[in-house]
């Protein structure tokens, strides 16, 4: 994967503009990857934005960082990786500098915590967005296993308070043993 200095440079720039004007957490900047990777460079399609998106929730650390590295990894190894990490880093690093160093005067100001309180409602209606945009896309795949696998995940997190790590790691367990089924399947002689 030999990519060229106009390449990581544009790697930079689109996760640099996707960090620097996301707000609110991972989840937010699902879309936000989706529409800058996916549908504007066509660097990678949506099945594999959210595979990448499925395995840098189980990561730890951030989801955004995670999922920024898998993408720079995906278009160009470890230079991708390293180029696309520091990119997503960085806007967080200056902006938390400069809020630092004028904390006092922020924590006060009624303009900054109005806006703070709008951000709020408009993460949440990404959030939203992320949801049921992937509960439509799995309900149209008419897989019948995938379509009762997230409903028994919000089942079981919304009605009976499991919590959200031991369904991702059931549904992880489950995931594996069926792409295990599928490898034996395949390489199982056909008669």
């Amino acid at each position: 994967m030999k990519r060229d200095f106009h390449f990581y440079r544009q790697l930079f720039a689109a996760t640099f503009s996707v960090s620097a004007f996301t707000f609110g957490g991972g989840y937010v900047i699902v879309p936000l990857m989706k529409q800058k990777f996916c549908d504007t460079l066509h660097w990678i399609d949506e099945d594999e934005m959210l595979d990448i998106v499925a395995i840098s929730q189980s990561l730890p650390g951030p989801m955004a960082v995670d999922a920024s590295a898998l993408v720079g990894y995906r278009l160009a190894g470890i230079p991708g990786a390293l180029t696309a990490l520091l990119a997503t880093a960085l806007p967080p690093l200056v902006i938390l500098s400069v809020v630092s160093l004028f904390y006092q005067a922020f924590k006060s100001n009624r303009i900054v915590n109005a806006v703070l309180k709008g951000m709020q409602a408009g993460i949440a209606a990404v959030i939203a967005d992320v949801v049921i945009s992937g509960a439509v896309k799995t309900a149209r795949s008419k897989e019948t296993l995938s379509i009762l696998i997230m409903a028994a995940s919000f089942i079981a997190i919304y009605f009976l308070n499991i919590n959200v790590i031991w369904v991702i790691l059931a549904c992880g367990a489950l995931g594996g043993i069926l792409a295990m089924v599928q490898m034996k399947r395949k390489k199982a002689p056909k008669a």
